[in-house]
């Protein structure tokens, strides 16, 4: 398993060189990016894979953890290799 160094800040070295470059951390550390539309649209980068698939929970897993979007009429609208778009009555979004 890969250990990102931490120093006495607490910033792992991955965070800094992502600091220092000015390139955004989501393309150097892998992390996901939600655009949340009202309450009926979400489209998510940087994931995966889809963990659980239902009408009403949707489970993702991310480079970074597990996103859980909760709601009614969930359905995935669309997914490529980076992106995904969901639809539904989204009630929450969870992080684990």
């Amino acid at each position: 398993m890969k250990k990102n160094r931490q120093k006495s800040d607490g910033h792992s070295l991955s965070d800094r060189l992502a600091n220092a470059s000015g390139i955004p951390k989501d393309v150097i550390l892998g992390f996901p990016i939600l655009t949340v539309t009202g309450q009926t649209e979400l489209s998510l980068e940087n994931y995966r894979g889809i963990l659980e698939y239902t009408s009403e929970l949707i489970r993702i897993q991310t480079k970074s953890g597990r996103i859980k979007v909760c709601g009614k009429r969930l359905q995935v609208e669309y997914y490529t290799n980076d992106e995904m778009k969901v639809t539904g009555r989204i009630t929450s979004i969870e992080y684990d």
